[in-house]
């Protein structure tokens, strides 16, 4: 069975329908160019100019009329008939029409004004001469080349007139010609041989067979493909290569074909016993074989995977070795690539897991506890801390609170900028730097100060940077001194009351090198509850920063309406209320109950 589901009559139908829009459109354009190409042959021959000044000349007047190319060609009418007579053609070339088994004429140059080659006149033709829009010889015999062959302006013209301005000969095989008669479009695909004769060139042309086609087709796909054909006799020492097995293997076509013996010498050493294995199975065991080995080329090495047979009479002996052979030597180097790129991202995945583990510990280290009730002088503090989806991209989110020697509370949350191990080691030097900076008793505008000091210093030539809210309690009159570098404002929640704690914002800690901070104050009052935060509970794939600040306001008030006096149910009830029980990014909460 099939892993894929059949497709419904509709479906089917209806894809049906658009290729034949699609063809119906295609179709409709290629009736605009044979229009358009059909009005350049007829001007030209009416002017008496070169298919590209006609090409010029019907642009031009489309441009001044306002109207489509294709509407102004069709208003070109065809030039009326010569009456003038053609020359007598000479009496030699009679006797080479005969002798044509294809088609055949003689063509002598039509000039304009100033001498220069604008068509050609055909002479005479021989009975069996044929276009591609089916005339015959003696219809054609006397009229210009672009009248009975419009689709000669492009390209087949000039080729006519280089030959005669050369003498150089013409051959082509295949080419592919598109006729153009009567608005109608006429591909096919001629061989086609001009060389110049007295005053005239002699062409020739034949439309090729089916036969012929497969054959053109074969030796196209052998090119496109890189395929090579060969055959060895084995009794006459008689072998075939086709030019493809030439290049494949970097010979050159003068020193003829590789006799089947010497296969080995061409080959990289490594790789002489595939060679010889393979001839045994041909020569030996009488069976077909597929091999792949590498040749020693002028390029360097080519990977051949050669599939070859034995030809064998009636008394079953081998007579002939037939091989076809394509190089996929590009497919190999893919190979080679891919497995470097697997390879590499194997390891990249290690050092990811390795500095995830680190990360993970080194969290687990600074941030032990990740919820739960801190009771401190004058206030409880509820705390939370969830990191992201993704394991692999665990955040810097960081909380401090604790109780100062001078009877203050320490409050600060921050955000290291990154993911991984980066931000776990600045969440380190952050967390860490400040608990003991503020032992000193300094305002926190000069801890961030400090904070900002050393991480510029100690990043050695990166640029790290994090965001930091950092405030010293006063639990005697609930005075809340606080200093904000580049974080999210606090929350307050007051008697039913929601609003953002406005106050002065500094730059993020390791933006810049000798930073100074402001402070900014707030007077609490008993059973105020002040929520801190970090950036992971309001920003949202999809949504800007505001939207999601709103709803985080929004379930502020929604949890106080619902008398969460408790602060660790408020970060609950505020979590549920925004989704975010698990959360794309690191969430930090802190709320801060006053009593």
């Amino acid at each position: 069975m099939t892993e894929y589901a059949p497709l419904s009559r509709y479906e089917s139908g209806a894809a049906s329908a658009r290729i034949r829009d699609q063809l119906a459109r295609l179709r409709q354009h290629m009736r605009g160019e044979a229009i358009v190409a059909e009005a350049i042959a007829r001007l030209a021959i009416r002017l008496n100019i070169r298919p590209g000044e006609a090409a010029q000349e019907l642009a031009r007047t489309a441009q001044h009329s306002g109207l489509a190319l294709v509407d102004v060609a069709r208003g070109v009418e065809p030039p009326q008939e010569e009456t003038e007579k053609p020359p007598e053609p000479p009496g030699w070339l009679q006797g080479v029409l005969d002798t044509g088994h294809a088609s055949v004429a003689y063509l002598t140059p039509v000039r304009d004004a100033t001498a220069r080659i604008v068509d050609f006149r055909i002479l005479a033709a021989n009975e069996s001469a044929t276009t591609v829009a089916g005339m015959k010889g003696p219809d054609v015999a006397g009229r210009r080349l672009l009248s009975i062959s419009p689709g000669s302006a492009a390209g087949l013209l000039d080729a006519y007139v280089r030959v005669y301005e050369t003498g150089e000969p013409f051959f082509r095989e295949p080419l592919e010609y598109v006729e153009i008669m009567d608005s109608v479009l006429w591909p096919a695909t001629l061989s086609v041989r001009v060389a110049k004769i007295e005053d005239g060139i002699l062409a020739t042309w034949r439309l090729l067979d089916e036969e012929e086609l497969l054959v053109s087709g074969w030796e196209r796909a052998q090119r496109l493909a890189e395929f090579g054909w060969a055959e060895w006799n084995l009794a006459s020492d008689h072998t075939l290569w086709t030019p493809q097995m030439y290049e494949m293997f970097g010979r050159d076509r003068s020193e003829g074909p590789m006799a089947l013996e010497d296969l080995p010498t061409a080959v990289i050493p490594d790789d002489v016993p595939v060679v010889e294995e393979q001839l045994r199975s041909l020569l030996e065991f009488r069976e077909a074989v597929e091999t792949e080995y590498r040749v020693l080329h002028r390029h360097g090495v080519r990977h051949l995977s050669m599939f070859s047979e034995p030809i064998l009479d009636a008394n079953g002996v081998p007579v002939k070795v037939r091989c076809l052979a394509q190089d996929v030597t590009r497919s190999r180097r893919r190979e080679r690539a891919l497995a470097v790129a697997h390879q590499q991202a194997h390891k990249q995945r290690q050092r990811a897991e390795e500095e995830h583990q680190v990360t993970v510990q080194l969290q687990n280290t600074i941030l032990p506890m990740r919820r739960g009730i801190v009771h401190l002088p004058g206030v409880t503090a509820a705390v939370r801390y969830l990191p992201g989806e993704d394991l692999f991209r665990l955040g810097g989110d960081w909380f401090k609170v604790r109780q100062i020697p001078d009877g203050r509370v320490l409050v600060a949350i921050g955000d290291a900028m990154g993911h991984g191990l980066t931000a776990a080691s600045v969440m380190l030097q952050t967390r860490a730097g400040l608990a003991g900076l503020a032992y000193t008793g300094a305002p926190p505008s000069r801890l961030a100060t400090w904070l900002n000091d050393l991480i510029v210093n100690s990043a050695e030539g990166v640029t790290v940077t994090s965001t930091a809210l950092i405030g010293h309690l006063d639990p005697e009159n609930r005075t809340l001194c606080w200093t904000n570098a580049g974080h999210p404002a606090p929350i307050l929640i007051r008697e039913g009351q929601v609003e953002l704690v406005e106050g002065r914002s500094g730059i993020m800690l390791g933006a810049f090198d000798a930073t100074e901070y402001g402070m900014s104050t707030v007077q609490l009052r008993p059973g105020d509850t002040l929520l801190l935060y970090t950036d992971g509970i309001v920003e949202r794939r999809g949504a800007d920063y505001g939207t999601g600040l709103d709803a985080l306001l929004d379930a502020a008030r929604s949890c106080d309406h619902d008398g969460h006096d408790d602060p660790e149910e408020l970060i609950d009830c505020l979590l549920r209320e925004l989704g975010v029980e698990t959360a794309e990014d690191d969430i930090c909460v802190l709320a801060l109950r006053v009593f």
